[in-house]
Protein backbone atom coordinates (compact mmCIF):
# COMPACT_ATOMS: atom_id res chain seq x y z
CA UNK A 1 0.00 0.00 0.00
CA UNK A 2 0.97 3.47 -0.66
CA UNK A 3 -0.64 4.79 2.30
CA UNK A 4 0.74 4.51 5.18
CA UNK A 5 -0.27 6.60 7.64
CA UNK A 6 -3.32 8.45 7.65
CA UNK A 7 -5.25 10.88 10.40
CA UNK A 8 -8.92 11.35 9.86
CA UNK A 9 -10.50 13.65 11.42
CA UNK A 10 -8.10 13.55 14.83
CA UNK A 11 -9.42 14.94 17.63
CA UNK A 12 -8.66 14.92 21.64
CA UNK A 13 -9.98 17.95 22.95
CA UNK A 14 -8.86 18.34 26.58
CA UNK A 15 -11.28 21.41 27.40
CA UNK A 16 -10.57 25.35 27.08
CA UNK A 17 -9.13 25.11 23.72
CA UNK A 18 -6.46 22.50 24.79
CA UNK A 19 -5.62 19.41 22.72
CA UNK A 20 -5.98 18.73 18.74
CA UNK A 21 -8.96 19.23 16.50
CA UNK A 22 -9.73 17.53 13.22
CA UNK A 23 -6.34 16.99 12.14
CA UNK A 24 -6.28 15.42 8.38
CA UNK A 25 -3.42 14.01 6.98
CA UNK A 26 -1.91 11.65 4.36
CA UNK A 27 1.54 10.29 4.36
CA UNK A 28 2.93 7.62 1.47
CA UNK A 29 5.53 4.77 2.00
CA UNK A 30 8.97 6.50 1.29
CA UNK A 31 7.65 9.81 2.21
CA UNK A 32 9.62 12.09 4.95
CA UNK A 33 7.32 14.62 6.39
CA UNK A 34 7.66 17.49 8.59
CA UNK A 35 5.20 18.40 11.56
CA UNK A 36 6.16 22.17 12.70
CA UNK A 37 4.77 24.20 15.48
CA UNK A 38 5.95 26.36 18.25
CA UNK A 39 5.56 24.46 22.17
CA UNK A 40 1.92 23.18 23.18
CA UNK A 41 0.87 23.12 19.52
CA UNK A 42 -0.15 19.35 19.60
CA UNK A 43 2.74 18.03 17.62
CA UNK A 44 3.19 15.71 20.62
CA UNK A 45 -0.33 14.61 21.16
CA UNK A 46 -0.87 14.03 17.28
CA UNK A 47 2.79 11.44 17.84
CA UNK A 48 1.02 9.93 21.13
CA UNK A 49 -2.02 8.69 18.79
CA UNK A 50 0.20 7.93 16.08
CA UNK A 51 1.87 5.25 18.83
CA UNK A 52 -1.53 3.76 20.21
CA UNK A 53 -0.64 5.77 23.56
CA UNK A 54 -3.53 7.85 23.47
CA UNK A 55 -7.45 7.62 22.20
CA UNK A 56 -8.76 9.84 20.42
CA UNK A 57 -11.98 12.26 21.52
CA UNK A 58 -13.05 11.59 17.97
CA UNK A 59 -12.08 10.90 14.43
CA UNK A 60 -8.78 7.88 14.25
CA UNK A 61 -5.17 7.77 13.18
CA UNK A 62 -4.18 4.84 11.31
CA UNK A 63 -0.99 2.94 10.19
CA UNK A 64 -0.45 0.25 7.33
CA UNK A 65 -4.09 0.52 7.45
CA UNK A 66 -4.43 -0.78 11.46
CA UNK A 67 -6.31 1.75 13.90
CA UNK A 68 -3.73 2.98 15.99
CA UNK A 69 -5.58 2.68 18.77
CA UNK A 70 -7.36 -0.40 18.26
CA UNK A 71 -4.55 -2.30 16.90
CA UNK A 72 -1.91 -0.50 18.98
CA UNK A 73 0.51 -3.87 19.14
CA UNK A 74 0.15 -4.72 15.30
CA UNK A 75 1.11 -0.59 14.84
CA UNK A 76 4.58 -0.93 16.98
CA UNK A 77 5.80 -3.80 14.90
CA UNK A 78 5.91 -1.51 12.28
CA UNK A 79 7.32 1.64 13.66
CA UNK A 80 10.56 2.90 15.82
CA UNK A 81 10.18 5.65 17.67
CA UNK A 82 11.77 8.62 19.26
CA UNK A 83 9.97 10.22 21.94
CA UNK A 84 10.00 13.97 23.05
CA UNK A 85 10.86 13.23 26.87
CA UNK A 86 13.17 10.06 27.15
CA UNK A 87 13.19 7.75 29.97
CA UNK A 88 15.30 5.15 30.30
CA UNK A 89 14.96 2.12 32.08
CA UNK A 90 17.16 0.99 34.82
CA UNK A 91 20.31 -0.22 33.57
CA UNK A 92 23.36 0.64 34.58
CA UNK A 93 24.77 1.99 30.91
CA UNK A 94 23.85 2.53 27.54
CA UNK A 95 25.43 -0.48 26.78
CA UNK A 96 23.52 -2.45 28.28
CA UNK A 97 20.16 -0.61 27.22
CA UNK A 98 21.49 -0.97 23.72
CA UNK A 99 21.95 -4.84 24.71
CA UNK A 100 18.76 -5.49 26.00
CA UNK A 101 16.61 -3.36 23.61
CA UNK A 102 18.15 -5.78 20.43
CA UNK A 103 17.49 -8.83 22.39
CA UNK A 104 13.53 -7.27 22.56
CA UNK A 105 13.93 -6.59 18.92
CA UNK A 106 15.21 -10.04 18.39
CA UNK A 107 18.21 -8.35 16.81
CA UNK A 108 21.02 -10.78 15.66
CA UNK A 109 23.35 -8.54 15.36
CA UNK A 110 24.62 -5.19 16.94
CA UNK A 111 26.28 -3.97 13.62
CA UNK A 112 23.78 -1.25 12.33
CA UNK A 113 23.45 0.20 16.62
CA UNK A 114 27.70 0.33 16.33
CA UNK A 115 27.31 2.19 12.63
CA UNK A 116 24.90 4.18 14.09
CA UNK A 117 27.26 4.89 17.68
CA UNK A 118 30.05 5.77 15.46
CA UNK A 119 27.84 7.79 12.81
CA UNK A 120 26.62 10.19 16.44
CA UNK A 121 30.12 10.07 18.61
CA UNK A 122 28.20 8.39 21.39
CA UNK A 123 29.96 6.47 24.35
CA UNK A 124 27.82 3.93 25.00
CA UNK A 125 29.86 2.80 28.11
CA UNK A 126 28.74 6.18 29.96
CA UNK A 127 26.51 5.34 33.18
CA UNK A 128 22.58 5.53 31.67
CA UNK A 129 21.65 8.23 34.86
CA UNK A 130 24.26 10.37 34.53
CA UNK A 131 24.50 10.96 30.75
CA UNK A 132 23.86 14.67 29.36
CA UNK A 133 20.91 15.66 27.70
CA UNK A 134 22.74 15.51 24.14
CA UNK A 135 24.30 11.79 25.47
CA UNK A 136 20.55 10.53 26.51
CA UNK A 137 18.79 11.99 23.00
CA UNK A 138 21.92 10.29 20.62
CA UNK A 139 21.06 6.73 22.48
CA UNK A 140 17.53 6.83 21.71
CA UNK A 141 17.97 7.47 18.43
CA UNK A 142 20.29 4.70 18.32
CA UNK A 143 18.00 2.78 20.12
CA UNK A 144 15.20 3.90 17.54
CA UNK A 145 17.07 3.30 14.37
CA UNK A 146 18.80 0.33 15.34
CA UNK A 147 15.45 -1.43 14.64
CA UNK A 148 15.51 -0.96 11.49
CA UNK A 149 11.57 -0.70 10.84
CA UNK A 150 9.69 0.58 8.35
CA UNK A 151 7.99 4.13 9.84
CA UNK A 152 9.75 6.35 12.18
CA UNK A 153 7.94 8.65 14.16
CA UNK A 154 10.28 10.95 15.66
CA UNK A 155 9.01 13.84 18.64
CA UNK A 156 11.61 16.74 18.15
CA UNK A 157 14.66 14.26 17.30
CA UNK A 158 17.38 16.66 17.77
CA UNK A 159 16.36 18.29 21.15
CA UNK A 160 19.66 18.57 22.88
CA UNK A 161 21.97 17.94 19.94
CA UNK A 162 24.85 20.26 19.11
CA UNK A 163 24.92 22.11 15.75
CA UNK A 164 27.34 19.49 14.64
CA UNK A 165 25.74 16.29 15.59
CA UNK A 166 22.20 18.13 14.19
CA UNK A 167 23.61 17.92 11.07
CA UNK A 168 25.24 14.00 11.08
CA UNK A 169 21.22 13.56 12.44
CA UNK A 170 19.90 15.17 9.19
CA UNK A 171 22.69 12.83 7.37
CA UNK A 172 21.21 9.65 9.13
CA UNK A 173 17.34 10.69 8.15
CA UNK A 174 18.67 11.63 4.25
CA UNK A 175 20.31 7.93 4.45
CA UNK A 176 16.99 6.15 5.95
CA UNK A 177 15.19 8.15 3.11
CA UNK A 178 17.27 6.25 0.56
CA UNK A 179 16.48 3.29 2.01
CA UNK A 180 12.66 3.81 1.46
CA UNK A 181 11.76 4.61 5.14
CA UNK A 182 8.66 6.47 6.11
CA UNK A 183 9.44 9.14 8.79
CA UNK A 184 7.55 11.73 10.61
CA UNK A 185 9.20 14.04 12.21
CA UNK A 186 8.11 16.83 14.42
CA UNK A 187 10.79 19.84 15.18
CA UNK A 188 10.20 23.27 15.89
CA UNK A 189 12.80 24.07 13.53
CA UNK A 190 12.12 25.41 9.86
CA UNK A 191 15.69 24.69 8.41
CA UNK A 192 16.09 20.97 9.66
CA UNK A 193 12.67 19.93 8.40
CA UNK A 194 13.29 22.09 4.86
CA UNK A 195 16.75 20.21 4.28
CA UNK A 196 14.99 16.29 4.64
CA UNK A 197 11.37 16.62 4.23
CA UNK A 198 9.54 16.33 1.01
CA UNK A 199 6.15 18.04 2.90
CA UNK A 200 5.59 19.69 6.32
CA UNK A 201 2.73 20.51 7.93
CA UNK A 202 2.21 23.65 10.32
CA UNK A 203 0.03 22.71 13.21
CA UNK A 204 -1.12 25.97 15.56
CA UNK A 205 -3.34 25.99 18.37
CA UNK A 206 -4.01 22.35 17.23
CA UNK A 207 -5.34 22.77 13.89
CA UNK A 208 -3.21 21.96 10.93
CA UNK A 209 -3.11 25.54 9.24
CA UNK A 210 -0.90 24.49 6.13
CA UNK A 211 0.89 21.80 4.41
CA UNK A 212 3.23 23.13 2.32
CA UNK A 213 5.21 20.62 -0.05
CA UNK A 214 9.28 21.32 -0.32
CA UNK A 215 10.18 20.91 -4.25
CA UNK A 216 7.55 24.00 -4.55
CA UNK A 217 9.46 26.35 -2.15
CA UNK A 218 12.52 25.87 -3.81
CA UNK A 219 10.79 25.87 -7.48
CA UNK A 220 8.94 29.01 -6.98
CA UNK A 221 7.94 31.21 -10.78
CA UNK A 222 9.95 33.79 -9.27
CA UNK A 223 13.04 35.04 -7.37
CA UNK A 224 14.00 38.09 -5.45
CA UNK A 225 17.01 39.86 -5.23
CA UNK A 226 18.50 43.09 -3.00
CA UNK A 227 20.34 45.63 -5.04
CA UNK A 228 22.77 48.68 -3.58
CA UNK A 229 24.15 50.91 -6.11
CA UNK A 230 26.86 53.12 -5.78
CA UNK A 231 25.30 55.90 -7.68
CA UNK A 232 22.01 57.59 -6.24
CA UNK A 233 21.70 58.36 -10.49
CA UNK A 234 22.16 54.47 -11.13
CA UNK A 235 19.51 53.65 -8.27
CA UNK A 236 17.25 56.56 -9.82
CA UNK A 237 17.40 55.44 -13.81
CA UNK A 238 16.94 51.40 -12.50
CA UNK A 239 13.88 52.69 -10.65
CA UNK A 240 12.08 53.88 -13.87
CA UNK A 241 12.70 50.34 -14.97
CA UNK A 242 9.39 49.21 -14.11
CA UNK A 243 10.55 46.22 -12.20
CA UNK A 244 8.25 44.88 -10.12
CA UNK A 245 9.52 46.54 -6.65
CA UNK A 246 8.64 45.20 -3.18
CA UNK A 247 10.41 47.60 -0.91
CA UNK A 248 13.04 50.32 -1.63
CA UNK A 249 15.71 52.42 0.56
CA UNK A 250 16.94 55.75 -0.83
CA UNK A 251 19.06 56.54 1.82
CA UNK A 252 21.23 53.34 0.87
CA UNK A 253 20.27 53.09 -2.97
CA UNK A 254 18.68 49.55 -2.12
CA UNK A 255 15.83 48.36 -4.04
CA UNK A 256 14.42 44.36 -3.27
CA UNK A 257 12.52 43.20 -6.56
CA UNK A 258 10.83 40.27 -7.80
CA UNK A 259 11.81 39.19 -11.09
CA UNK A 260 10.02 36.32 -13.05
CA UNK A 261 12.17 33.52 -13.56
CA UNK A 262 11.40 33.89 -17.44
CA UNK A 263 12.72 37.04 -16.90
CA UNK A 264 16.02 36.65 -15.19
CA UNK A 265 18.41 36.82 -18.44
CA UNK A 266 16.86 40.16 -19.15
CA UNK A 267 17.04 41.28 -15.53
CA UNK A 268 20.57 40.63 -15.06
CA UNK A 269 21.58 41.87 -18.71
CA UNK A 270 20.19 45.51 -17.63
CA UNK A 271 21.86 45.52 -14.14
CA UNK A 272 25.15 45.42 -16.30
CA UNK A 273 24.84 49.02 -17.29
CA UNK A 274 25.41 50.26 -13.60
CA UNK A 275 27.42 50.31 -10.82
CA UNK A 276 26.50 47.50 -8.46
CA UNK A 277 27.72 47.53 -4.54
CA UNK A 278 26.28 44.10 -4.24
CA UNK A 279 23.05 41.72 -5.60
CA UNK A 280 22.07 39.06 -3.63
CA UNK A 281 19.22 36.91 -3.99
CA UNK A 282 16.34 36.57 -1.30
CA UNK A 283 15.69 32.61 -0.60
CA UNK A 284 12.00 32.46 -0.04
CA UNK A 285 11.93 29.96 2.75
CA UNK A 286 9.55 27.25 4.43
CA UNK A 287 9.79 30.06 7.87
CA UNK A 288 8.71 32.90 5.23
CA UNK A 289 5.70 30.59 3.77
CA UNK A 290 4.07 29.77 6.73
CA UNK A 291 4.20 33.22 8.14
CA UNK A 292 2.34 34.24 5.60
CA UNK A 293 -0.40 31.03 5.81
CA UNK A 294 -0.66 31.83 10.06
CA UNK A 295 -0.68 35.71 8.68
CA UNK A 296 -3.70 34.68 6.42
CA UNK A 297 -5.27 32.22 9.02
CA UNK A 298 -5.58 34.76 11.34
CA UNK A 299 -7.07 37.08 8.60
CA UNK A 300 -9.91 35.09 8.00
CA UNK A 301 -10.46 34.04 11.22
CA UNK A 302 -11.14 38.16 12.49
CA UNK A 303 -13.21 38.28 9.53
CA UNK A 304 -15.64 35.77 11.02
Amino acid sequence: MNEVIKLQHLTKDYGEGHGIFDLNLSINKGEVFGYVGTNGSGKTTTIRHLMGFLKPTSGSCSIMGYDCWKDSPTVKQYVAYVPGEIAFPDLRTGTEFLKAQAELLGLKSMERANYLCQKLQLDTSANLKRMSKGMKQKTAIVASFMADKDILLLDEPTTGLDPLMRETFLELINEEKERGKTIFMSSHMFNELEDTCDRVALIHNGRIIDIANIADIDNLPTKTYKIEFFEKDDYNKFRRLKYNVLRVKPEYNQVVVKIDNEQINKFLSSLSKYKLKYIAEIKYSLEEHFKEALKKDKEVKNVQ
